[in-house]
C-alpha cells in the first residue's frame, strides 16, 4: 500500500486506538474524534494519561534490559501505534547500534507515518535496520512471513505487546494469538506484555464509555488472566506485576500504583529451550 493509499484509508469519523493513545501521549498525529475519546476518558479516569506515559517508560526499561542484560538484538513490535518519543528502536539503537526493529499495526495512519520512518532505515547489520509490516495482531501468519525479512528468527527475538491483548475479545482467544507469534520463535526469546486490568473501577467505566464509540474496543481483564500470556515461558524478576513496579528507576518520579486500584499490569519472560 503507498502513503497516499494509506491516508486515503483513514477513517476520521470513529476513534482509533493509536491515536488516542497518541494524543493521551500529548502528541498531534490525532483527530477531533480521537481527542473526544481521549477527553472522555481522562474526564471519567484523570489519571489515563499518567497510565500511558507509564507505559512507554516501562518500554524503555524492558528494552534496556533487553540489550543490556539479556543480548537481545532484534525486536518484533505488534501494535505499535504511532511513533512518539523513545520508540524500540531509538532505545535498543542508542544501546547496541545492530539492533534490528519491525513494527506491525494496522491503523493506515501508522503505516503513512511509517513511510517517513523507514525513509533513512538501513540493512547494514552493523547499524541496525527498521521495518513495517501493515498487519492485524490475528494475521499472525503474515506478521512472521513480513518479518522475516528484516529479522533472523533462528535467532532470539523480544516480541513486544503492550496494551495489544486487550483489544482482542475473547473470541479472538487472546492467548492462543500470543502462543502462535512466540511458536517459531528461538529459545532464548522474550516476551514484553502490558495490558489493563479491570481491579480500578474508574477505568473501568471510562473505558467502557469508550468502547461504546470506539472502532477497536479494548478489554480490561483479571491480573491473574495476563499473568497467563506467559505460561510456559521463564519470568524475568520480578515477574508481572502493575507497571510502575517493574524494575522502577531510581529517582526517575514513578510513584508505585496504591493497592486495589492498580490499572495495568505487565511482565518480562523468556522462552526456554526444549525440554
Amino acid at each position: 500500500m503507498s502513503q497516499h493509499d494509506a491516508w486515503a484509508e483513514i477513517d476520521t469519523t470513529v476513534p482509533h486506538s493509536a491515536r488516542v493513545w497518541n494524543f493521551l501521549l500529548g502528541g498531534s498525529d490525532n483527530f477531533d474524534v480521537d481527542r473526544e475519546a481521549g477527553s472522555t476518558l481522562l474526564r471519567l479516569f484523570p489519571d489515563f494519561a499518567a497510565v500511558a506515559r507509564t507505559q512507554r517508560a516501562f518500554l524503555i526499561r524492558a528494552v534496556r534490559h533487553l540489550v543490556l542484560e539479556a543480548g537481545i538484538r532484534q525486536f518484533l513490535d505488534v501494535g505499535s501505534g504511532l511513533p512518539t518519543a523513545d520508540n524500540t528502536h531509538e532505545v535498543a539503537q542508542a544501546l547496541a547500534p545492530g539492533s534490528r526493529v519491525v513494527y506491525v499495526d494496522h491503523d493506515p495512519i501508522v503505516l503513512a507515518h511509517a513511510r517517513a520512518l523507514l525513509a533513512g532505515a538501513t540493512e547494514d547489520a552493523t547499524e541496525g535496520a527498521t521495518d513495517y509490516v501493515h498487519a492485524d495482531v490475528r494475521d499472525t501468519g503474515l506478521i512472521l512471513e513480513q518479518a522475516a525479512r528484516t529479522l533472523d528468527l533462528s535467532q532470539p527475538v523480544a516480541l513486544m505487546m503492550l496494551s495489544v491483548a486487550g483489544q482482542l475479545t475473547d473470541d479472538d482467544a487472546p492467548e492462543e494469538v500470543v502462543s502462535r507469534l512466540l511458536e517459531p520463535l528461538a529459545p532464548g526469546s522474550h516476551l514484553v506484555l502490558s495490558d489493563g486490568v479491570n481491579t480500578n473501577p474508574a477505568l473501568v467505566e471510562a473505558v467502557a464509555a469508550y468502547n461504546a464509540n470506539a472502532a477497536n474496543t479494548y478489554q480490561l481483564r483479571d491480573p491473574e488472566r495476563i499473568a497467563g500470556f506467559f505460561a510456559g515461558l521463564e519470568p524475568v524478576e520480578p515477574g508481572v506485576v502493575p507497571t510502575p513496579l517493574w524494575r522502577p528507576d531510581a529517582g526517575a518520579g514513578e510513584p508505585p500504583e496504591a493497592t486495589g486500584v492498580v490499572s495495568a499490569v505487565c511482565g518480562v519472560a523468556r522462552k526456554p529451550a526444549p525440554a
